[in-house]
């Protein structure tokens, strides 16, 4: 057992270091992203092969499965026409149209159920073979059954294909089929259809404009004429002449007076309305104060009786306070108040009874300015009413004349324009019968589907990724946590002897593998790992590190344990405390006694010096283990006991290793920290999730934890992501294989089947 030194010489305080990666371990994965997606498609190479193969399939099956079809195609040319000349103006959907319009309503013609239905009775295709099927029993179908009629329409639809060609006036046509005969049959008939029915039902609208112009011809005929009639006996009855401009002027000005005297009087009543209702809501005492009485001799009147009350009433309340009640000149006071008061309520009255006056007044005026502009109107409408109507008549002659002539007028254009309508399509190519299927070949088919599995299985395969949360690499680790990796953790080998009895070695050697593998990469990576802290400090490098992690299971024990390992081989005194009092484990991987320990010491059982306990195989570590599990740790780590504790060991030790708890599980950790010169979280690689570290990474920067860095545990070096770290590949350890056991060959496998995590 080794005692603590007495006169160990006293340390620097540790000032951490800004360094962003240490350990030897740096990466330049971060501008590397093509690499990256190799990896990740890699790590995913058999769901990718899966989509390309299952999308190979659906192409062999389509090529085998899909007909060969053929098909034919036509043009045509919609064009304005000389007709647009002599169309008439205002009438609906003949007249100057937008030609893309235009376009698109032939394109939806040609596609319409009424010509297909005539082509396909044309043609008759409830006869056909292709359109009954070469397997179909019977061999002639009714075409006027409604059922077949809607057979025949889905039948032609479905493969044609109308189009218009951009920046063109000209429709494309084409129609796809198991016979090439009938795609081009079915083509020209639709065209010739069209063509006859664009003729037709432009005709029969022209004509059908005519004959409503016509009929509407003769009503605007008799109205002229009944018209013409009226007007000429009003003239006859009236006078016309009899209608002065000087007698009408006089009237007008009559009625201007009268309306700007009612307006003014309407005015003048709605203003004394509101000064006598805001007068009678308003509270008597407060009448001179009101905005309708301010300014008035009416206020000032009354503002002078409230100030002589005001004054007789501070009077009397002087003299009363003085002589009292009964003092005579203080009865006299009271008697001019009552006089006082007395005035003000009848002024109020009077102000009162002043504006009930007014608004009376205004009322009445009011009402005989209104009597007598109404009189002075209707003397006036009743002299105008006769040249009112004369007027009337006059104009609705006159529009019945000017409609009946423009409507006789364009009844002339409709008449030439009914025949010019057909010339406006013209036929540029027909149909011709196809010689060869058109469509993908087999080839292509089968390749198509290919390319579209492989394309969706990339994009599942990185959309999987994305869903991935473990941490993978030192670059990811470092972006979440945002601290340095101090040194990546190779996954150890346990070499085990043929039989158990001729293992020889000790439970140290056995269960810490810098020990037991002196010259594995394991070691070679706690090495690096020692020489980051050590280059971590200012002048001085750490002396209390605290091992943790965000979750359990990710080897923080390992990784306390075997670094107090390599730091013990140097000529320094290192000290390893098992921290955690819940699951110990520091005391089995070294073969020592757990009956005292940390627990003990800060329970007052044991001093330090009992607790203490040594290891032969490394001579400068001694080893304070947790002690029996108390039924309170927390207490116990957060105890002043446990800091004196610490304080007592960093003046006797030079480097002092605590192996803490999770501290998003426990809490100790997170107590613990703060007392650290750095603090080390370890992450298991492939099991970590970027939550939890960050999370972890949260907690600490809220304790003010000085942070070392992260240590990447148990990493699969032969994994692709850090195959050639340290060029570990020209390296030879044959410490880390068994006794005649040769070098593993050289892989043969290209990069993209290069196993990952050993799979």
């Amino acid at each position: 057992m080794n005692a603590p030194e007495q006169n160990a010489p006293e340390r620097t305080a540790f000032s951490p270091r800004s360094f962003q990666t240490g350990g030897g371990w740096v990466t330049n994965e971060e501008g590397n992203a093509l690499s990256e997606n190799l990896l990740t498609l890699r790590k995913r190479k058999w769901l990718v092969l899966a989509a390309a193969f299952i999308g190979g399939v659906i192409g062999v099956v389509k090529a085998v499965t899909t007909p060969k079809v053929y098909t034919a195609g036509a043009t045509i040319q919609v064009r304005p026409g000389a007709s647009n000349e002599y169309r008439v103006e205002g009438q609906p959907g003949v007249g100057q149209e937008d030609l893309g319009i235009r376009l698109e309503t032939e394109v939806a013609i040609l596609q319409s159920g009424s010509l297909l239905l005539k082509t396909a009775q044309e043609m008759r295709i409830e006869d056909n073979p292709t359109f009954l099927g070469p397997k179909s029993p019977v061999h002639h179908l009714d075409p006027n059954d409604r059922g077949v009629q809607d057979s025949m329409i889905g039948f032609l639809g479905g493969g044609l294909e109308v189009g218009r060609i951009p920046k063109t006036d000209i429709i494309s046509i084409q129609y796809t089929s198991l016979s090439p005969k009938l795609s081009a049959e079915v083509v020209n008939t639709l065209i010739q259809n069209y063509v006859e029915r664009s003729f037709q039902t432009r005709y029969a609208s022209t004509q059908r404009v005519s004959q409503w112009l016509q009929g509407q011809l003769d009503d605007l005929r008799q109205s002229v004429e009944h018209s013409q009639e009226q007007l000429v006996g009003m003239q006859k009855r009236l006078g016309v002449l009899g209608f002065s401009d000087q007698t009408h002027d006089l009237e007008m000005d009559t009625l201007d007076n009268l309306s700007r005297a009612a307006s003014e009087a309407r005015i003048q009543s709605i203003l004394a309305e509101a000064r006598y209702r805001m007068l009678t809501s308003t509270n008597p005492d407060l009448i001179d104060g009101s905005p309708n009485v301010m300014g008035s001799s009416n206020a000032t009147l009354l503002a002078t009786l409230r100030n002589q009350e005001t004054n007789l009433e501070t009077q009397a309340a002087q003299l009363n306070t003085q002589y009292g009640p009964n003092y005579p000149e203080v009865r006299q006071l009271k008697a001019e108040m009552q006089q006082t008061q007395k005035a003000i309520n009848q002024e109020q009255k009077r102000v009162m009874a002043e504006a009930k006056t007014e608004f009376d007044t205004a009322n009445s005026n009011k009402s005989m300015t209104q009597a007598a502009l109404d009189k002075e109107l209707a003397g006036a409408y009743k002299q105008r009413d006769d040249l009112a109507q004369y007027e009337l008549l006059q104009r609705e002659y006159q529009s019945n004349r000017a409609l009946y002539e423009g409507l006789l007028s364009r009844l002339r254009e409709a008449g030439i324009e009914s025949g010019l309508a057909s010339s406006e399509i013209d036929i540029i190519d027909v149909a011709r019968i196809p010689l060869y299927p058109s469509g993908m070949s087999r080839s292509s088919r089968v390749m198509v589907g290919l390319l579209f599995g492989l394309f969706g299985g990339v994009a599942l395969a990185f959309f999987v990724d994305s869903l991935d949360t473990s941490l993978r690499t030192v670059h990811d680790i470092e972006t979440i946590s945002e601290l340095p990796s101090l040194a990546v953790i190779p996954r150890a080998r346990k070499l085990l002897p043929r039989s158990i009895a001729e293992d020889t070695r000790s439970a140290a050697m056995r269960n810490v593998d810098v020990l037991g593998q002196p010259n594995s990469q394991f070691a070679e990576a706690f090495r690096s790992l020692r020489t980051a802290l050590m280059l971590s400090g200012v002048g001085q490098p750490p002396q209390l590190i605290l091992v943790t992690s965000s979750t359990p299971a990710e080897g923080k024990s390992t990784v306390a344990t075997n670094l107090a390992s390599i730091l013990a081989y140097r000529d320094a005194k290192v000290l390893l405390i098992d921290a955690d009092l819940r699951r110990p484990t520091v005391h089995s991987r070294f073969g020592v006694s757990g009956k005292i320990g940390l627990s003990t010491v800060l329970s007052g059982s044991n001093t330090l010096d009992e607790a203490l306990q040594s290891v032969p195989d490394i001579p400068n570590l001694s080893l304070l283990t947790s002690g029996p599990v108390p039924p309170f740790p927390t207490e116990m780590i957060v105890s002043k006991a446990m800091s004196d504790l610490l304080l007592e060991c960093r003046k006797h030790y030079t480097y002092i290793v605590l192996d803490s708890p999770p501290i998003l599980t426990i809490t100790d950790g997170i107590v613990l920290a703060p007392q650290a010169d750095a603090v080390l979280l370890v992450v298991r690689y492939g099991r970590a999730s970027k939550h939890s570290v960050r999370r972890a990474r949260d907690l600490m920067q809220r304790a003010d934890v000085r942070m070392g860095g992260t240590v990447i545990n148990a990493v699969d070096t032969s994994s692709q992501r850090y195959y050639g770290y340290y060029g570990y590949q020209r390296y030879s350890y044959f410490n880390d294989r068994g006794p005649g056991e040769m070098p593993p060959a050289k892989r043969k496998w290209p990069f993209f089947w290069r196993k990952e995590n050993g799979e």
